[in-house]
């Protein structure tokens, strides 16, 4: 079966998924209704903090409970919010158990008027609220955000049937019936045989799994290993269905229509953490592209006019997931010489590369395309590099040194990386050209945080012109 017969295949098993819960296809992903969900439940507090002190404020008269003329729970709200997203209050456990996660919000709550409690001590010579009418305000607003919770365990439950995640079944050769609403492949059908040598299967898995919340493989036992090594490379909380513990590098245990699963992954970054770098990239990537126009038009000029062809080269990367896109970068080799699968990795005096060519990959002004790939979501500003599938170190296939290279494509590849700000650029002769890249990127992954991101893209100014860059 090649790679077209088989996602026929998996689109006519979700087809028929979709048939036998009677709803149309394609499903709404519960992603979606997560995130409406989300909204409704931080406008949910939104309301409760500001009609409690409203409430509070109509005790008296309209300034008994104002700063500078305007209600406290205006103040309040902001600190209040922004501490609680920052904090992960708006997540799964929120919509699983809304009133047991409401400490998480009071904590925010208690927060936001310390600080404002703070603030008017500081900026004002005499308080202008008693501790007596603030505790009236903040009373009657954590009652109504209690309530508020009650019933939106109701609404959450009468949205989502108790459902709150995609959950993806891969059979693997062994039989099992499969319930609860989750979609259920035949892996030998789709002919997904796993093979961590194999990129364009790697690729259909992915592709397979994108938009899924939670994957669960039940296979034979000599399977499991292979497929446990498959799924920390995607994207992805990854489960292998197991009657009994076993060394598969489980990072904890859940269950599955009352048996038992080892948790060999999972994504690295919550919702909340993917909106703060999505943010992150547009916020770059959009007035980068505005500012640099003139440089790229003239770049594109000069390479035309110095040799025949396109003026971007595309080529097949390996992305999130382990889904194959394509990369665009500045041609910088001679039309009849690219190489479009990267066999051949540029050396110092490669004769492939023209004089503008040498230019911009000195300067890195041949990455500056990929903004676009940034634009597209293939990509983030800041990530691991994307490798061509025909990269080599040692005359071996990057895979081939160390099978935890697919690990690294948890999250989208970056065009500026932890590796690249360390050095680790240019060919990869030797074995350890591609371990100290690969390290240095699952640290990286590891421990993920928004100024993490910053600080590399910094970093990243000093060594654009590196001496590796050829």
């Amino acid at each position: 079966m090649n790679a077209f017969e088989a996602q026929r295949a998996f689109e006519e098993q979700l087809r028929a998924h979709a048939r036998a819960e009677q709803r149309p296809a394609p499903m709404l992903r519960r992603s979606a209704v997560r995130l409406l969900l989300y909204t409704e439940l931080l406008l949910l507090d939104s309301i409760a903090i500001l009609f409690g002190f409203y409430l509070a404020a109509c005790m008296r008269d309209s300034n008994w409970l104002s700063l500078a003329g305007v209600n406290v729970g205006v103040f309040l709200l902001p600190i209040t919010l922004g501490t609680a997203i920052a904090s992960g209050t708006y997540s799964l456990p929120a919509l699983r158990h809304p009133v047991s996660g409401v400490k998480n919000i009071f904590s925010a709550f208690f927060f936001s008027v310390f600080i404002v409690l703070l603030g008017s001590f500081v900026l004002t010579a005499e308080l202008p609220l008693s501790r007596l009418q603030l505790g009236v305000g903040v009373i009657l607003a954590l009652m109504l955000i209690m309530a508020g919770r009650l019933g939106f365990r109701g609404h959450v439950r009468r949205l989502t049937g108790g459902k709150l995640l995609d959950e993806l079944v891969i059979v693997d050769g062994v039989p099992m019936d499969v319930t609860n609403g989750a979609v259920s492949l035949d892996a030998r059908i789709l002919n997904l045989t796993p093979d961590p040598h194999n990129p364009q299967m790697l690729h259909r898995l992915g592709s397979m799994v994108a938009g899924f919340d939670r994957v669960v493989v039940a296979c034979a036992p000599e399977q499991r290993a292979v497929w446990a090594l498959l799924l920390k490379g995607m994207n992805v909380k990854g489960e292998i269905l197991v009657p009994q513990f076993n060394a598969l590098g489980a990072i904890g245990v859940d269950a599955y229509d009352g048996q038992d699963t080892l948790i060999v992954s999972q994504g690295p970054l919550s919702m909340p953490n993917r909106a703060k770098k999505r943010a992150l990239d547009l916020a770059i990537t959009l007035p980068v592209l505005i500012a640099l126009a003139p440089l790229m038009i003239m770049v594109a000029i000069a390479i035309k006019l110095e040799s025949p062809g396109p003026v971007l080269f595309a080529q097949d990367r390996v992305g999130r997931g382990n889904r194959l896109f394509k990369i665009l970068k500045f041609r910088s080799m001679r039309q009849t010489l690219c190489d479009a699968n990267g066999n051949v990795s540029a050396s110092r005096d490669d004769d492939r590369i023209t004089r503008v060519g040498r230019f911009i990959r000195k300067t890195s002004i041949d990455e500056l395309p990929q903004l676009l790939n940034v634009l597209r979501g293939d990509m983030s500003v800041v990530g691991p590099r994307p490798h061509a599938l025909g990269s080599r170190a040692a005359n071996h296939y990057f895979w081939e040194i160390d099978e935890r290279y697919w690990h690294r494509h948890t999250l989208k590849p970056g065009m500026t990386g932890l590796a690249q700000v360390r050095g680790f650029r240019g060919a990869t002769d030797r074995r350890v050209d591609l371990t100290n890249r690969l390290q240095a990127d699952m640290e990286y992954i590891d421990g993920w945080d928004i100024w993490r991101d910053v600080t590399i893209l910094f970093k990243t100014l000093r060594v654009i012109v590196h001496s590796n860059a050829f």
